[in-house]
């Protein structure tokens, strides 16, 4: 008997930084399945990220952008995916609340793509799961006390979060229309090897390498629970293959950090690691303006993954970030190329003749 064809699964966003850890799960782990990696390959995204299975025979790259509906409905109708795994997003707050309309576009209007081009498919194959990666900004803020649950009420503050609260709301309603077979997860921040250093740890990891300010927002008193992206990756994986259609999914990190308390934790680690004196990299936080529709805290119960699932976090925070920390020592190259706009080179290089 031949070899059963393998199962294509699509995989948005997937140059980015949580879609590359995902990617590459799915690529080394899961050999039942062919991984097409779409992105348009915006800043954030970067194949520089996904070296190790860019050759892989279970593995195809595919530039595109879900904003372009008659680009989607060919692919769909000539690849006819039997899964899709949505990571494709603007996700940056302050960038959010420069351009707000480019975050309609790509996290309301192209999930809406995404959503159509699937609906043949789930006529064809009852196997079909559409995957939908969002976030606990959706939420809202919280107080000092309390946890965001997979039944908290929406209360998006940003442009950012109202775009993937719109997206959350577009998948659930495609559920209940069309029977399109989903699932959605809200995830903590998360942190990491690979991800742009405009977010707040590698932001600082970079700046405490070349000595400039730390920006904290207000009195730094802002808080957020921290997920290790290796730690969303398994959950994801768990998610896909084993989590209810319909139902939504929180992952979340057992980890509230204040910012100001993160950042010193992080200038520790860091004196120590360049071998400077304790305490010197303190000097370098500076208070900022805040910026507007900032949320104070945000914290989740992940008790759902846990007792359904069996996911937990395998690493603290401190052991996450002195990992996070040491990838980022040894990968100067990569964040010399991510800073400079140099990794845009190795694209043209690898997929353009």
């Amino acid at each position: 008997m031949g070899q059963k064809t393998p199962k294509k699964i699509l995989i948005t966003g997937g140059a980015g930084f949580i879609g590359s850890h995902v990617v590459r799960r799915f690529v080394q782990t899961h050999k039942q399945y062919h991984v097409y990696n779409l992105d348009t390959l915006t800043y954030a995204g970067n194949l520089e990220n996904l070296k190790d299975v860019e050759k892989s025979p279970n593995y195809t790259f595919i530039k595109g952008d879900i904003t372009d509906d008659e680009f989607l409905n060919d692919l769909f109708f000539q690849k006819k995916f039997d899964g899709v795994i949505h990571f494709a997003a603007e996700s940056h707050v302050d960038r959010s609340i420069s351009d707000p309309l480019s975050f309609v576009k790509t996290n309301v209007l192209g999930t809406v793509n995404l959503l159509n081009a699937s609906l043949d498919l789930v006529n064809q194959n009852p196997s079909f799961r559409f995957y939908h990666i969002s976030t606990d900004e959706v939420y809202g803020a919280l107080g000092e006390a309390g946890f965001f649950t997979e039944t908290t009420p929406y209360s998006p503050n940003s442009p950012y979060s109202a775009s993937k609260a719109s997206s959350d709301h577009f998948v659930r309603a495609y559920g209940e229309t069309y029977g399109l077979p989903y699932v959605i997860s809200n995830c903590s921040n998360n942190y990491g090897p690979n991800q742009f250093p405009e977010k707040l740890i590698p932001l600082f990891i970079n700046n405490i390498i070349q000595n400039k300010p730390l920006p904290l927002y207000g009195d730094g008193n802002y808080t957020r629970d921290w997920l290790y992206v290796e730690d969303h990756a398994m959950a994801i994986d768990l998610i896909f293959h084993k989590g209810k259609t319909g139902e939504t999914y929180n992952i979340g990190g057992f980890n509230e950090w204040k910012n100001i308390d993160l950042t010193k934790l992080l200038c520790s680690l860091m004196d120590k690691k360049l071998d400077r004196k304790i305490g010197s990299s303190e000097k370098l936080m500076t208070f900022v303006k805040n910026r507007p529709g900032h949320d104070l805290r945000y914290a989740i119960d992940a008790s759902k993954i846990n007792k359904e699932l069996g996911w937990k976090p395998s690493v603290t925070f401190e052991q996450g970030l002195e990992k996070t920390i040491d990838w980022y020592l040894e990968n100067t190259v990569w964040l010399d190329h991510v800073t400079s706009g140099d990794y845009m080179e190795y694209y043209k290089k690898q997929y353009q003749s």
